[in-house]
């Protein structure tokens, strides 16, 4: 499979719009996650790990999973050899990790997997009862947020009372929507939501 993010790794992290929504997404995350130094969490979608590094500190280690073998050497190439973080380069649809997780956090990855009810069942699998979801993405919009020829985006973000729907199909219970944070372009806001729920 060719990596769509091969190009895009190279000045990802000095992209104004993606840092301030990284940071945005970190601070929602920590705010509505309580994070101890013995919880094992998967980022899915981890990107150069601007979501991981933020978390990093407060859990017993990371395991960073992308689809993008260029953004997961970004990433290893800032945390240098930070023994929390593991990266995965792996499809996680397609083949599941052989490990459980207290809590799987995501921010603005969902919508580049074409399948959410499969993805959200991949994400109960990864968990025991009682752990956790803190994902981010893109609130319903008109299309208008990525480019018109941009390659892997098979949803123009998510409603969020059909998310809830699929996440209560799926076993999870206790689900809370905020606003994390809104992207601001010359033309429309386009607001991002952070779900979190448990796995009952």
């Amino acid at each position: 499979m060719s990596d769509l993010f091969s190009e895009k790794a190279k000045d990802w992290d000095v992209n104004g719009m993606v840092l301030q929504l990284s940071n945005a997404t970190s601070s929602a995350i920590l705010e509505n996650i309580d994070f101890n130094d013995q919880m094992k969490v998967m980022d899915f979608g981890a990107g150069t790990g601007l979501i991981t590094s933020q978390v990093a500190p407060f859990v017993d280690s990371i395991t960073a999973v992308d689809i993008s073998q260029a953004m997961l050497e970004k990433l290893s190439e800032k945390l240098g050899s930070d023994s929390k973080v593991q990266t995965i380069c792996q499809d996680i649809t397609v083949q599941p990790l052989a490990q459980k997780f207290d809590v799987i956090m995501s921010a603005m990855a969902m919508h580049h997997v074409e399948d959410t009810n499969l993805l959200i069942q991949r994400f109960a699998e990864h968990l025991d009862s009682g752990a956790k979801i803190a994902l981010a993405d893109l609130d319903e919009e008109d299309g208008t947020f990525h480019p018109v020829d941009v390659e892997g985006v098979f949803h123009d973000g998510f409603n969020r009372d059909n998310l809830k729907e699929i996440l209560e199909k799926k076993g999870f219970g206790d689900i809370q929507f905020v606003t994390a944070h809104t992207v601001n372009k010359e033309t429309k806001n386009y607001p991002i939501f952070l779900v979190t729920a448990v796995k009952n």
